[in-house]
Protein backbone atom coordinates (compact mmCIF):
# COMPACT_ATOMS: atom_id res chain seq x y z
CA UNK A 1 0.00 0.00 0.00
CA UNK A 2 1.14 3.40 -0.68
CA UNK A 3 2.06 5.33 2.16
CA UNK A 4 0.39 8.81 0.66
CA UNK A 5 1.63 12.11 0.28
CA UNK A 6 4.72 13.49 1.32
CA UNK A 7 2.91 16.04 3.52
CA UNK A 8 0.63 13.16 5.31
CA UNK A 9 3.81 11.39 6.63
CA UNK A 10 6.53 14.06 7.41
CA UNK A 11 6.36 12.78 10.65
CA UNK A 12 7.92 9.28 9.48
CA UNK A 13 11.01 11.14 10.08
CA UNK A 14 10.56 11.61 13.68
CA UNK A 15 9.47 8.72 14.72
CA UNK A 16 11.29 6.53 17.52
CA UNK A 17 11.03 3.34 15.42
CA UNK A 18 13.50 5.03 12.37
CA UNK A 19 16.46 3.73 13.64
CA UNK A 20 15.08 0.07 14.39
CA UNK A 21 15.21 -2.64 12.68
CA UNK A 22 12.05 -2.65 10.67
CA UNK A 23 11.46 -6.70 11.51
CA UNK A 24 10.52 -5.22 14.80
CA UNK A 25 7.32 -3.95 13.34
CA UNK A 26 7.09 -6.07 10.43
CA UNK A 27 8.31 -9.69 11.70
CA UNK A 28 7.77 -12.58 9.40
CA UNK A 29 6.47 -14.64 12.39
CA UNK A 30 4.60 -12.37 15.03
CA UNK A 31 5.29 -13.63 18.85
CA UNK A 32 3.73 -11.84 22.11
CA UNK A 33 7.64 -10.94 22.80
CA UNK A 34 8.12 -9.19 19.65
CA UNK A 35 4.92 -7.47 19.70
CA UNK A 36 5.54 -5.50 23.44
CA UNK A 37 9.20 -4.79 22.06
CA UNK A 38 7.49 -3.19 19.33
CA UNK A 39 5.17 -1.46 21.71
CA UNK A 40 7.91 -0.36 24.08
CA UNK A 41 9.05 1.66 21.00
CA UNK A 42 6.38 3.09 20.06
CA UNK A 43 5.14 4.24 24.00
CA UNK A 44 7.74 7.34 24.11
CA UNK A 45 7.50 8.18 20.30
CA UNK A 46 6.90 11.65 19.60
CA UNK A 47 4.82 11.05 16.73
CA UNK A 48 2.90 7.91 17.99
CA UNK A 49 -0.47 9.53 17.88
CA UNK A 50 0.05 11.06 13.97
CA UNK A 51 1.19 7.06 13.06
CA UNK A 52 -1.75 5.85 15.14
CA UNK A 53 -4.21 8.45 12.85
CA UNK A 54 -2.53 7.19 9.78
CA UNK A 55 -2.61 3.89 10.09
CA UNK A 56 -6.32 3.84 11.08
CA UNK A 57 -7.35 6.09 8.38
CA UNK A 58 -5.26 4.05 5.67
CA UNK A 59 -6.01 0.40 7.06
CA UNK A 60 -2.66 -0.98 7.59
CA UNK A 61 -3.37 -4.32 7.67
CA UNK A 62 0.11 -5.35 8.62
CA UNK A 63 2.63 -4.69 11.80
CA UNK A 64 2.80 -2.21 14.60
CA UNK A 65 1.76 1.20 13.93
CA UNK A 66 1.58 3.94 16.75
CA UNK A 67 1.68 0.80 19.06
CA UNK A 68 -1.33 -1.12 17.62
CA UNK A 69 -1.52 -4.36 16.32
CA UNK A 70 -3.50 -5.08 13.27
CA UNK A 71 -6.43 -6.13 15.23
CA UNK A 72 -6.72 -3.46 17.50
CA UNK A 73 -6.49 -1.22 14.32
CA UNK A 74 -9.28 -2.84 13.12
CA UNK A 75 -11.46 -2.34 16.68
CA UNK A 76 -10.82 0.90 15.73
CA UNK A 77 -12.31 1.26 12.68
CA UNK A 78 -15.04 -1.19 13.36
CA UNK A 79 -16.15 -1.05 16.79
CA UNK A 80 -18.31 -3.66 18.07
CA UNK A 81 -21.83 -3.83 17.20
CA UNK A 82 -20.60 -2.28 13.88
CA UNK A 83 -21.96 -4.60 10.38
CA UNK A 84 -21.33 -4.20 7.45
CA UNK A 85 -23.31 -3.75 4.78
CA UNK A 86 -24.70 -6.74 2.61
CA UNK A 87 -24.69 -6.10 -0.80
Amino acid sequence: MPLGNVREISWLRRGACRTSDPDLFFPPAPSPVQEARAKAVCSGCQVLDDCRAYAVRSGETEGIWGGLTPQERRRLRFPAGWRQRSA
